[in-house]
């Protein structure tokens, strides 16, 4: 990894800052001042900056319990961050993996890996989101069944030019349902409903491909994905 971008992981400097540091003779490794910002560190070299070793963060792979009334924006406008909820060093290098709605719950990923990001959210690899939707109104007898038709050939959004990708609907009674899409058009569970005439009372991710929310997890809690998790994607 060249040095300057191992400053810039390792510290809150900016590449720019990790390269002026250097021409300001701040850094060594194993001892030797460098200046040299493309000099290629290894994972056995100690380096230093003003005196203080550095470890380098390495990418980081999380999921929260999101609650609803926070956003899941870097730069939230009328509430709170998802990441004001997460205490860990340099914060602002992660960022949500996709995003669930303010009024939703559920899982969410967060990372700094930006390959493993697109892995996650690609349409290409069409990754299936389950979802628990509590319904205004009960459905009625046989009403399932049409839904989960409509939902298996796609449904007509209102000021959408094309029908959703097939999803899954599945009653668990009468007023809870399950859901599996592999889009993320805005609101999109929400709007479904809405077109085969129902509204939502509450709507939680339940899992994103093979990956389930850890019921461990309270709303506004989260932990690091654990390596078969990371690898599963």
């Amino acid at each position: 990894m060249r040095l300057d971008r191992f400053l810039s992981e390792a510290t809150e400097l900016t590449r720019s800052q990790a390269k002026r540091a250097l021409r300001q003779l701040e850094v060594s490794v194993d001892g030797e001042v460098t200046r040299d910002a493309s000099y290629q560190v290894s994972d056995d070299q100690v380096v230093r900056w003003q005196g203080d070793t550095l470890e380098r963060v390495g990418w980081r792979y999380l999921m929260m319990h999101k609650p609803v009334g926070v956003e899941c924006s870097l730069r939230p406008t009328h509430h709170p961050s998802v990441l004001s909820l997460i205490d860990i060093p340099q914060i602002e290098r992660v960022h949500p993996v996709g995003r669930l709605d303010l009024d939703t719950s559920g899982l969410l990923l967060i990372s700094d890996d930006g390959k493993w990001t697109h892995r996650v959210t690609s349409p290409n690899r069409a990754c299936v989101k389950r979802y628990r939707a509590t319904l205004g109104e009960p459905l009625e007898e046989g009403e399932a069944e049409r839904i989960a038709r409509q939902f298996d050939e796609g449904v007509e959004l209102n000021g959408d030019e094309r029908p959703t990708r097939p999803a899954t609907f599945e009653a668990v009674n009468d007023t809870e349902v399950l859901i599996g899409v592999t889009e993320g058009r805005y609101h999109l569970v929400r709007r479904m409903l809405t077109a085969v005439g129902h509204t939502v009372e509450a709507l939680h991710r339940e899992a994103i491909g093979p990956l389930e929310l850890d019921p461990d997890l309270e709303p506004g809690e989260c932990r690091y994905l654990r390596p078969e998790e990371i690898a599963a994607f």
